[in-house]
């Protein structure tokens, strides 16, 4: 999959930082901090059920559902005080949740290196999405041939 052809959600989302001059994306992550969507009741105070995200600092907890008709939803948890851990987790569940399983599976590992973050971010947070969405792509790849 090349990146202009991107599930619309996550190039839309990708644009949105794109259009953006440098200074300016990372307060647009912060937004998307406060954006995150709640996890399930079946999954709070269960961190049990959800998969830590190792390559994260801060505590995330990221779990996938695979609905019989192949949609997928994510859900994911990240403190308040880890801002950009929180965006970059809300980026993925809002890009994600929706999506068919081989729309998942065929995002480029590189998708958080296209959002111009590049210098706004460490490369230790920015390795810390990728490990979001390569667990989340995992995750899909195990729940859809079960």
């Amino acid at each position: 999959m090349t990146h202009d052809a991107l599930p619309a959600r996550l190039a839309e989302i990708r644009d949105e930082f794109l259009e953006l001059p440098e200074p300016e994306r990372l307060q647009l992550l912060l937004e998307y901090s406060q954006e995150l969507p709640p996890i399930p009741p079946e999954y709070d105070g269960h961190p049990e059920l959800c998969e830590r995200v190792l390559e994260c600092q801060s505590p995330v907890y990221i779990v996938l559902d695979v609905a019989a008709d192949g949609a997928v939803a994510m859900h994911a948890t990240a403190p308040p005080e880890a801002p950009t851990t929180r965006g970059f987790a809300s980026i993925l569940a809002q890009g994600l949740t929706g999506l068919r399983v081989d729309e998942v599976l065929a995002v480029p590992a590189d998708y958080p290196q296209t959002l111009g973050l590049t210098r706004a971010v460490s490369p230790l947070r920015l390795a810390g999405m990728t490990g979001m969405l390569l667990r989340a792509q995992r995750q899909v790849r195990e729940k859809s041939t079960a």
